[in-house]
């Protein structure tokens, strides 16, 4: 924690640029979101207190919230592709009525994992990155993100199986296949 000295500047700062703040976040992001977005903009600013820029608070801090904004989009953008991959994924299975029921059982059980196991599981599923690359995004070692993937596919299939759906194991789920095409 700062001191108390920065901490008073800190809480003088907020109370002066809050407002505008979240003005602009309710503007830019919605008032259901807007919340989300000061409040992780302060976080931001409280602990780069020290290197913000002295007479430009107000921009500073517009331009971190607008970069929280956009962090949040392109994670929705990436559930929904997430989804819509998925939902692709599932409408290749021949027999429709198990495909929706699968497709149902694993979206579930993918929402009810842990943010960092849905990440694992993305990375080298559906991202197609090797182990090593997926390791380097998740900042750990190779070995670490191996152990990691191996437990999030374990709890994948535990909750799919705990809703009362087969566990086949799904290829996309289970070994990641990157396919290069030849040089020419």
């Amino acid at each position: 924690m700062a001191d108390p000295e920065n901490a008073q500047e800190f809480t003088a700062l907020y109370a002066e640029y809050h407002p505008r703040v979240y003005a602009y976040a309710v503007a830019r992001a919605g008032r259901p979101h807007a919340d989300e977005v000061v409040a992780d903009t302060f976080l931001v600013a409280w602990r780069r207190f020290g290197s913000m820029p002295g007479g430009a608070a107000l921009p500073w801090l517009l331009g971190v919230a607008r970069n929280v904004i956009r962090e949040r989009y392109r994670d929705e953008e990436r559930q929904r592709a997430l989804a819509a991959e998925m939902l692709a994924w599932a409408d290749d299975t021949p027999d429709v009525a198990d495909s929706v029921a699968e497709r149902s059982a694993i979206l579930a059980a993918l929402a009810r994992l842990s943010e960092n196991d849905r990440e694992v599981l993305t990375l080298t599923a559906w991202d197609g990155l090797s182990a090593r690359a997926a390791a380097r995004v998740v900042n750990c070692s190779t070995a670490t993100f191996l152990v990691r993937l191996h437990r999030a596919r374990t709890r994948l299939e535990r909750a799919v199986a705990a809703a009362g759906e087969p566990t086949t194991p799904q290829p996309a789920l289970v070994k990641p296949v990157v396919i290069k095409e030849p040089s020419r």
